[in-house]
């Protein structure tokens, strides 16, 4: 059994090994570049673990995971061409270094690369493997339309949300462990299982990057808070703070929604005053660990001795305590 430190080690010791040989150089620099910029690796890191449960040295899948992290940097290069982020973790983004143009292309390579890495595995189980990641890059996305469906709509309902998230961020978490599970020669209730448990991890880690957004420290999480307030995005703190805000505290809250000019400090001011009077904070962190005691009892029925699960769960316990 390895640790989830030595596994991130393998995960980007990997990445930096592999090669870029095919022309022309303009094509694949970007590629580089982009899986350079460092990142938690949640996603290969997650399908290591769960190989682990069931196998040693889960190193021999380590391209299928690389692959899935490709997939992972496809999906935010083209994400920060759609939102025209200038930065992406400090540095700048591939559509800002290089052209729109280059991140489409360059995009879309990374894509092919990605399957071309996650079909590197056992041959007895690739149309699984094939079939699982097919089936979650197309829900991945439908989620992300839906996000951006959402900025035209102030009638989000909080299931609509929640529905959102779990195609745009929880289910790729999920099939990163399923995929790590069926290669570990997993029986097919623990794998389905695990794509469960990682569902409901995933829910929770983007319920924590909505708290962060407004409540983390700058320094600390990378980017300057409030950037979904400024934006109007809705978030399940967003929604829930118009569905339980009082008459006087809707009109306000929605002011800010609606107004086409404002300063971005005095904005993010009073809306996260408005979720403090509302009790958007308290509300928000027991979702979180409403989803991560969910994920903790669907762990449990993995049917496995508990000391295998003991890296998994520490895993876990990290992203819950994340502060970044």
């Amino acid at each position: 059994m390895i640790a989830s430190e030595e596994i991130l080690r393998i995960v980007n010791e990997g990445l930096e090994a592999l090669p870029y040989d095919r022309r022309p150089v303009s094509l694949y620099e970007p590629i580089r570049y982009v899986l350079s910029l460092g990142g938690k690796r949640i996603r290969p890191v997650l399908m290591l673990l769960g190989y682990n449960l069931y196998k040693d040295h889960p190193e021999d899948i380590l391209m299928p995971a690389l692959g899935l992290e490709t997939y992972h940097n496809y999906t935010l290069l083209h994400d920060d061409l759609m939102d025209n982020a200038d930065l992406r973790r400090g540095h700048q983004t591939v559509h800002k270094k290089w052209d729109a143009n280059t991140a489409i292309l360059s995009g879309d390579s990374m894509l092919v690369l990605a399957y071309q890495r996650i079909a590197q595995c056992d041959a007895a189980y690739l149309p699984q493997v094939l079939d699982l990641f097919t089936e979650t890059a197309l829900e991945i996305g439908e989620g992300q339309q839906y996000d951006m469906d959402f900025e035209n709509r102030n009638d989000v309902t909080e299931d609509e949300y929640i529905e959102m998230i779990r195609l745009k961020t929880s289910v790729l978490l999920a099939c990163a462990l399923k995929i790590g599970a069926i290669l570990g020669g997993a029986s097919k209730e623990d794998a389905d299982l695990l794509y469960q448990f990682g569902e409901e991890i995933g829910l929770a880690f983007q319920l924590q990057d909505d708290l962060l957004d407004v409540y983390g420290d700058p320094k600390v999480f990378g980017k300057a808070i409030g950037g979904d307030i400024t934006s109007n995005k809705k978030t399940y703190m967003l929604i829930n703070a118009v569905n339980r805000a009082n008459a006087e505290q809707r009109a306000e809250l929605m002011r800010w929604i609606d107004a086409k000019t404002f300063d971005r400090q005095e904005k993010v001011a009073a809306v996260t005053r408005l979720y403090d009077e509302i009790g958007i904070r308290q509300l928000c962190e027991e979702k979180i660990n409403f989803y991560f005691e969910q994920a903790r009892q669907t762990l449990c029925e993995v049917n496995i001795p508990d000391d295998r699960k003991q890296h998994l769960r520490a895993y876990m316990d990290e992203l819950l305590h994340r502060n970044k």
